[in-house]
């Protein structure tokens, strides 16, 4: 069986052999060499270039140390193998930044892979014996081992915590991924971390934590990824099929906004890093109901109007209120299984100034800023 030993910035070496090699040469896998791993991030961390297809290769690399310590051998082996790579062929470009523009109009999350490892992929997988529906199901977390692939303790987070702080330069995101690994086993079905283990977890939260508010939310990446989500809905309104954004690259999707005239100028500003600026950057209590409740394209109209610009000119940020699916993993103590945030005081305090962090947020062109900036008191 051919092996080949890759050699990795984060996990130095990591080998790969028999059908994974092959299902990394399908263009399902290589697509994501040109989607990059954090959307935008890189306009404020200009070192944050690394893709989703060095992270999946993390992924398979520290699934494979957890299959060794678990024991797991045949056929459900090589379908979580199989998973760990495949995990993010379904990401759209530009990774979670236009995710939810995609999903909203062709109704699959990126986690919904069927019918993206259909052809090339399945012909793969099934020369192995291997399911390409139950590898799809273990990409969505389903069954016992799914949890390993797309969980609370998954070892997707294992890898783009450490990665993304390697690329970034941020030393939040440190976390002993190895020990984690290790520390993997089951209580009945749940995936659990084993006894003594509750500072492991600890480090990985407060890992996360700490990387939120300095990179993933990090207000130019926030107003960039709000730019491009904007684009990316006119474009798709404008007549290009959202099925097809799903498959573009980043550049394809840059090169797509930058053709059309409707979204050109938001194309050109980006590939030229000429933001929006912050018209509002608000904690949620200092928020109306009211502007929480709306549909954000309604307030950028009436914020537009009142301010007399025109309505491309004003973004209305209002992400997700935060969650930290970490805090519901399981751990073992003193022979029992428990939830971490109900164990730790740390966890909690955590999960506290993680809400906290959440910003609403209005831009604009630094031209009209002043004028959105009145204009948006008025509403929120």
């Amino acid at each position: 069986m051919t092996t080949k030993t890759i050699k990795d910035a984060v996990h130095d070496h990591i080998r790969v052999d028999g059908f994974a090699l092959d299902l990394l040469d399908t263009p399902e896998m290589q697509r994501l060499r040109h989607i990059r791993q954090l959307g935008t991030a890189y306009l404020v961390y200009p070192s944050a270039n690394h893709t989703r297809f060095e992270h999946s290769l993390g992924v398979y690399h520290l699934a494979v140390q957890a299959l060794d310590n678990l024991g797991v051998s045949g056929v459900e082996r090589d379908e979580v193998r199989a998973a760990a790579l495949l995990h993010d062929v379904g990401h759209t470009p530009f990774s979670h930044n236009v995710e939810g523009v995609v999903e909203d109009e062709v109704g699959k999350r990126h986690d919904e892979v069927e019918d993206i490892i259909d052809g090339e992929v399945a012909r793969v997988l099934e020369e192995r014996g291997i399911s390409p529906d139950s590898v799809a199901a273990l990409v969505r977390g389903e069954g016992r081992y799914g949890q390993l692939v797309s969980g609370e303790l998954d070892v997707d987070r294992m890898d783009y915590l450490v990665r993304d702080a390697y690329h970034t330069g941020v030393p939040y995101g440190t976390i002993d991924s190895r020990r984690l690994v290790l520390e993997l086993g089951y209580v009945g079905d749940e995936l659990v971390l084993g006894e003594g283990n509750i500072q492991t977890a600890e480090a990985l939260l407060l890992a996360r934590a700490l990387m939120h508010p300095t990179v993933y939310n990090h207000h130019v990446a926030r107003i960039s990824k709000a730019m491009l989500k904007r684009g990316t809905e006119r474009l798709i309104e404008g007549g290009v099929d959202a099925g097809r954004v799903r498959r573009m690259d980043d550049h394809e999707l840059v090169v797509a906004l930058r053709q059309n005239d409707a979204t050109a100028e938001t194309g050109e500003r980006l590939a030229e890093r000429r933001l929006y600026k912050r018209a509002v950057w608000k904690p949620r209590d200092e928020v109306r109901d009211t502007a929480l409740d709306a549909n954000p394209r309604a307030l950028e109209d009436e914020i537009a109007d009142d301010a007399g610009v025109e309505p491309h000119e004003v973004i209305v940020d209002l992400s997700t209120p935060p969650r930290m699916a970490e805090t519901e993993a399981s751990v073992v103590v003193d022979g029992e299984k428990r939830r971490l945030e109900d164990v730790s005081p740390l966890v909690r305090t955590l999960m506290e100034l993680h809400e906290e962090g959440w910003r609403f947020g209005v831009y604009a062109p630094e031209e009209v800023l002043e004028d959105v900036e009145r204009a948006s008191e008025k509403v929120v």
